[in-house]
C-alpha cells in the first residue's frame, strides 16, 4: 500500500492528475464573481449582492491556502527545466502574495460588513479591481506554465527524465 503513496505516475504525481488547478479555478471564479457582485450592487443599489460577495470572498480566502499548498507540492514534483523556472518562481511568489492580499481584503470586507452591510466604499471597489488585475496576471502565468512549458504533461516529464530538457 505504501508504494502506491510514494510512487509517481507518468505526470510525476502520486495521484492521477494535478489538484492545484482544480482548487485554484474555484478561487479565481469566486474572487471574480465577488468583485462583479460588488460592482453591480454598488451601481444598482441591490445591496443583497454585497452579502453574496462577502461569502464568496470568505470561501475564496480559505480555498486559496489549499490551492497554494497543492501548488507548492506539485511545483516541487514538476522538476521544472531552466526555461520554466523564472515563470514558476514568479507564479509562486504571486500565489503566496495573493493568499495574503485576499485574506487582507476579506478582513477589510468583514469590517465594512460589520459597520454597515448596506454600503460599500468606492475605495473597496478600487481594491477589488486591483485584485482582479493581479488574479488575471496570475492566471496568465499559470496558463503559460501548462500550455507553453508543459509542466506535469507526459511528454515534458519524460523529456526531463531522459535529460533532454536542461
Amino acid at each position: 500500500m505504501f508504494e502506491y503513496l510514494t510512487s509517481l505516475n507518468d505526470h510525476n504525481l502520486p495521484y492521477p492528475d494535478t489538484i492545484h488547478p482544480i482548487v485554484v479555478h474555484f478561487v479565481i471564479a469566486m474572487v471574480l464573481f465577488s468583485f462583479l457582485c460588488d460592482v453591480i450592487g454598488y451601481f444598482t443599489g441591490k445591496n443583497h449582492l454585497f452579502e453574496v460577495s462577502w461569502w464568496n470572498m470568505f470561501v475564496a480566502t480559505i480555498a486559496i491556502f489549499v490551492a497554494v499548498i497543492f501548488g507548492q507540492f506539485e511545483a516541487g514534483l514538476a522538476q521544472p527545466y531552466n526555461l520554466a523556472k523564472s515563470v514558476l518562481n514568479m507564479h509562486t511568489l504571486i500565489g503566496w502574495s495573493l493568499s495574503g492580499i485576499i485574506a487582507a481584503i476579506t478582513a477589510w470586507r468583514y469590517v465594512i460588513r460589520a459597520r454597515n452591510p448596506q454600503k460599500l466604499p468606492i475605495y473597496y471597489l478600487g481594491a477589488g479591481l486591483l485584485l482582479t488585475l493581479i488574479v488575471g496576471f496570475q492566471v496568465y502565468l499559470g496558463d503559460e506554465l501548462v500550455w507553453v512549458y508543459g509542466l506535469h504533461t507526459v511528454p515534458v516529464v519524460e523529456a526531463v527524465k531522459d535529460s533532454i530538457l536542461p
